[in-house]
């Protein structure tokens, strides 16, 4: 969900918020930046439960501090509260970032990996289009008491219907229950159960127990860590913090006579129909087509946005064009939501083996979530500073590098066994 859009006008709003005094530009840009920041403790604390409790108590146990956080958030009056809140929230967003992806790396099978891993992101433009259009309308108190019914909705429907990893359960050694979750995931007759357990329990004998440290003892393993932290590292630089923050004037500068509330009803739409895209896709394509595919797109895109901010900020008349930066919001925001969105995580999920991927993918999330918050916090001063338009070419000059390491050093993991890609990456 989409907290800060639809909260942070009210809180700077004398009218409408819940404080003695309404908060200033530096104060909630702090509440923004708190959340990626809380997120890197939640990769670790997580992560290391992952492993301890399994992944599907882990997943519940990510619920909690949603909850704590949305109650917090309706009914506090004071500042510092809120402060505390969004650094919750993004405990459990760090939490759920690095868990789910474990998660569905290792229930998928390997013709559907790629997809169930990228529907993630359908997820959350969904829940970010949600709150586009709810938000606005109604109260702190009432948005944030809407938000908390989420996660308890999923706490309860996934203890149900929830199963736990198989890969879990064998490496605790409950092999009748890996079998139980087996069945429950697959619907297979026995023998091609029995027969995938078994191959389960084999690749993790093999594998032993690891820890952090031993993803830089093995050349594959070094490759997929490089791998998944720079496609994460990427998917921050890539701009997407620049095109919505921007967005809104943009369309304003365009003619367009629309309230900010609808620009971003319009921007949650074009994100959530794009989100589709990947799922329908992936397994035919690849994951390597569709970076290459959205790293090309974003890249012009944001280069003729740049143009278009380069002429502003000079003063140069810009109102023959003023349809053209709009096309390339949404060229952009499409082109991101198939590829860079949803598809570094959807890889980092399938790189690491089971005894490393806690370490792992909780290590390449933390890093994620602390450039997230670099960026969050000082993009608008950066951009204040050198412009709208050398903004905009510095995050297409960060898509344009992303090429070459995507072509070059990222491996195609479509439709291949986590033991055929530790292969390729070894080899």
């Amino acid at each position: 969900m989409t907290w800060t859009s639809p909260v942070l006008p009210k809180l700077e709003d004398t009218e409408q918020t819940p404080f003695s005094e309404a908060l200033s530009s530096e104060e909630t840009s702090w509440i923004s930046a708190l959340l990626p920041l809380g997120a890197i403790f939640g990769t670790i604390v997580f992560g290391y439960l992952a492993d301890k409790i399994g992944r599907k108590h882990t997943l519940m146990s990510c619920a909690i501090p949603y909850i704590v956080s949305y109650l917090m958030l309706a009914f506090s009056n004071v500042s510092i509260l809120y402060y505390v809140a969004r650094s919750i929230t993004g405990c459990a967003v760090g939490g759920v970032f690095t868990v789910i992806s474990m998660y569905i790396g290792e229930i998928a099978t390997d013709s559907n990996r790629g997809a169930l891993g990228s529907i993630l992101n359908c997820f959350v433009t969904g829940g970010q289009l949600f709150s586009y259009v709810v938000g606005p309308y109604v109260s702190i108190v009432l948005f944030n008491l809407i938000l908390t019914v989420f996660p308890v909705l999923f706490l309860a429907i996934f203890f149900i219907l929830g199963t736990e990893s198989p890969h879990y359960y064998v490496r605790k050694h409950q092999h009748d229950l890996a079998r139980t979750a087996l069945h429950k995931l697959r619907g297979y007759q026995d023998d091609i159960v029995d027969k995938e357990l078994l191959d389960i329990q084999q690749k993790i004998k093999e594998e032993g127990h690891g820890t952090f440290l031993d993803i830089f003892k093995s050349r594959g393993l070094t490759r997929a860590f490089i791998i998944s932290v720079g496609l994460l590292g990427f998917q921050q630089f890539t701009g997407i913090t620049a095109v919505l923050f921007y967005a809104q004037s943009i369309f304003k500068e365009a003619g367009a006579s629309l309230e900010p509330e609808i620009c971003s009803i319009i921007i949650g739409v074009v994100q959530f129909a794009a989100s589709f895209v990947t799922p329908l896709v992936v397994e035919r394509s690849g994951r390597k087509f569709l970076l290459l595919l959205s790293a090309a797109g974003m890249m012009i895109s944001e280069a003729i946005l740049g143009i278009y901010g380069y002429l502003k900020d000079h003063d140069h008349d810009v109102s023959s064009i003023s349809f053209l930066p709009i096309l390339c919001i949404i060229l952009y925001i499409v082109m991101y939501n198939i590829g860079f969105g949803p598809i570094p995580w959807t890889i980092t999920a399938e790189l690491f083996p089971s005894n490393v991927k806690s370490a792992a993918t909780s290590a390449s999330a933390a890093i994620c979530c602390f450039l997230a918050f670099l960026i969050a916090k000082y993009f608008k001063n950066i951009s204040d500073t050198i412009g709208m338009g050398s903004s905009f070419w510095v995050f297409s000059a960060c898509c344009a590098i992303s090429i070459p390491f995507c072509l070059l050093y990222v491996i195609e993991t479509k439709g291949k066994s986590l033991q055929e890609i530790q292969k390729i990456l070894n080899s």
